[in-house]
């Protein structure tokens, strides 16, 4: 701690990010202040502090900061940071999916109309987000069978030949130069006006096609579009009668119990509102204002910025505008709702917001169970010197020493993270000798500690060898020969599911109850599971190929075109001579020979 202290001291007056670090130098948490001094400072000063604060001093050994020109740039670069660490201490979205919008291009002379889930400044026109089971794809049929709008991206310079959609009377084909311009911008206006809630036109329409269809006993068609006017009538129903109609904004609602945390956004676009969706919550910044605010500035970036935002007064009203101003070059209206309309929509979200977190408190709180709490047990259990927040586990798999494979799996805070999985095919090993496979894969895996390839393997806590103590004391071999520090080593042999370490002879005994043993568990089937399936795929296509290289002219380029079009032996052995006769290079003679030859030798 003398090295905080020092650093303490020298703490500049200016607005920045700080970034705090544990004994291995991982990034714990990451903040923003005003004034990096003061705010840094309180973090070790001896007043009470809440409990998950005080988790988290327990684990800082160091800090870093980086000073920025105001607090809005360190708004920033702080979600910026966020986003690459993932520190176990700030907030972290649990859902993170767009919304569907319908997009018109109105920078063409013939403007179309689509879906799309991401926003620019492209000089078009959004409407929505769509959900609560509203579907853009209806949306857009809707348009397209009421204003003859095209849905299409084709061009309308020069003349082409008009499409399936102009014959059955969904598009004028202005691409063919059967509509003038003037004449379909009024169409284009008239779309407009139903995507902003005007729907009568629409629903006229469709009730004389449903009619119609039943008269003419078109059933499936009649019943298309009643699904249609009970979507219409599904828009309809969420306009708010006692709104203002021209509110157009999202509603943000904070709570916490002390322990967790969630938000709840609804979405009101022209006085209709399109629906809502709740968020829970990782560990909570210092204040609710703080973590209302981080919040706000991680949801926009995957979602349309609104012109207005109606929030709790806890929320950092004049940041966030400037926020929005700086990132987005958008000017956006952040109220603190008191009292009228936006005040019963604020408490409509509040409510929400409440309900989500009462009712999903116990799922989170078993899921904490499962994996970050099962990560501090593990800790305490087979003391260890730090969290361990990265697990990798290993595994080998082959048979009587053919096709020899390892795997690697990582779990993060107890969850399994698929996209830093890895597997080896063994190289210098000869024969079934497990234990000099598992050196091969360590040694291969440690030597990219402290290369340029770290970012992509990052430094484990603690490596998991599934087996026993042998396996074990084999890797144990590599650790003191490479001089590894830093990382925790255990075994987990399936018999018993005893726990082997470093620091005994004696295993450890977890009881089976225990969600600790359980995730540990989870991670060694995972690694058995991902080798063997890896061996599996090596092993069908080197049986394969080596079945294959029997047949007579059926040579090298023929085995892949083979392997190509069937994939396992199974496939090719179960496929007809002209089935065969179909891959690229296979005669029909051929085909005969390497039918007759499965048949008779398999």
């Amino acid at each position: 701690m003398d090295v905080i202290k020092e650093k303490l001291k020298l703490l500049p007056d200016n607005p920045g990010v700080y970034i705090m670090l544990d004994e291995y130098k991982n990034v714990i948490y990451v903040g923003k202040a005003r004034v990096l001094k003061n705010r840094v400072r309180q973090y070790f000063h001896s007043s009470e502090k809440p409990e998950k604060v005080m988790k988290m001093v327990e684990n800082i050994r160091d800090f870093n900061y980086i000073i920025t020109n105001s607090e809005i740039d360190a708004l920033a670069l702080e979600n910026n940071l966020i986003k690459k660490y993932k520190p176990k201490y700030n907030i972290l979205l649990k859902d993170d999916k767009t919304y569907p919008y319908v997009k018109v291009n109105m920078r063409e002379d013939f403007p179309n109309f689509s879906i799309t889930r991401k926003i620019k400044k492209d000089g078009g026109k959004y409407f929505g987000p769509f959900m609560g089971g509203i579907s853009c794809k209806d949306i857009l049929e809707i348009l397209q069978l009421t204003f003859c709008v095209r849905l299409c991206h084709t061009a309308t310079t020069g003349k082409k030949r008009e499409c399936l959609n102009y014959h059955i009377g969904r598009c004028l084909a202005p691409c063919a130069g059967k509509v003038s311009k003037e004449d379909y911008a009024v169409r284009v206006k008239n779309a407009l006006s139903f995507l902003d809630g005007n729907y009568k036109e629409a629903e006229a329409l469709l009730q004389s096609k449903m009619v119609n269809a039943a008269d003419n006993e078109n059933f499936e068609l009649a019943l298309d579009y009643k699904k249609k006017l009970e979507m219409l009538s599904k828009l309809e129903a969420k306009r708010i009668t006692s709104l203002n109609r021209y509110i157009d904004a999202d509603i943000i609602a904070y709570a916490t119990n002390g322990l967790y945390s969630a938000v709840n956004i609804l979405v009101t676009r022209k006085g209709i509102m399109q629906g809502g969706s709740s968020f829970a919550l990782d560990e909570a910044h210092l204040t609710d204002g703080e973590a209302l605010t981080g919040f706000i500035v991680q949801y926009y970036q995957h979602h349309e910025v609104p012109s207005e935002i109606i929030c709790e007064e806890f929320c950092e009203k004049e940041l966030l505008q400037n926020y929005f101003k700086e990132k987005f070059d958008k000017s956006v209206e952040v109220t603190l709702a008191k009292q009228g309309d936006k005040a019963r929509l604020l408490q409509m979200a509040k409510k929400n917001t409440e309900e989500y977190l009462e009712k999903s408190v116990d799922k989170i709180k078993h899921k904490d169970d499962m994996t970050v709490n099962a990560c501090k047990h593990l800790q305490e259990l087979l003391s260890l010197k730090a969290y361990p927040r990265r697990m990798e586990c290993y595994d080998i798999s082959n048979i009587s020493g053919v096709d020899k494979v390892g795997s690697m799996v990582v779990f993060i805070d107890g969850e399994a993270d698929r996209s830093s999985y890895r597997r080896f095919k063994i190289k210098t090993v000869e024969g079934a000798n497990d234990f000099a496979s598992l050196q091969e894969v360590l040694t291969r895996r440690l030597d990219k500690l402290g290369t340029d390839e770290e970012e992509k393997f990052p430094k484990p806590d603690l490596i998991i060898i599934d087996g026993g103590k042998g396996q074990l004391s084999s890797v144990k071999e590599i650790f003191d020969e490479k001089n590894i520090e830093g990382i925790e080593l255990i075994s987990l042999a399936k018999r018993e599911e005893e726990v082997f370490t470093l620091y005994s002879d004696e295993s450890v005994k977890i009881s089976h109850r225990d969600y600790s043993l359980k995730m540990l568990q989870r991670i060694r089937d995972e690694a058995h599971r991902f080798a063997i399936t890896y061996f599996r795929n090596l092993h069908s296509k080197r049986n394969l190929q080596s079945v294959l290289s029997e047949i007579d002219g059926v040579g090298k380029a023929k085995r892949m075109a083979l392997m190509e079009k069937f994939g396992t032996l199974d496939r090719i052995m179960s496929a007809s001579v002209d089935e065969l006769a179909e891959v690229n290079g296979i005669s029909k003679t051929i085909a005969h020979n390497i039918y007759d030859y499965l048949k008779e030798n398999l």
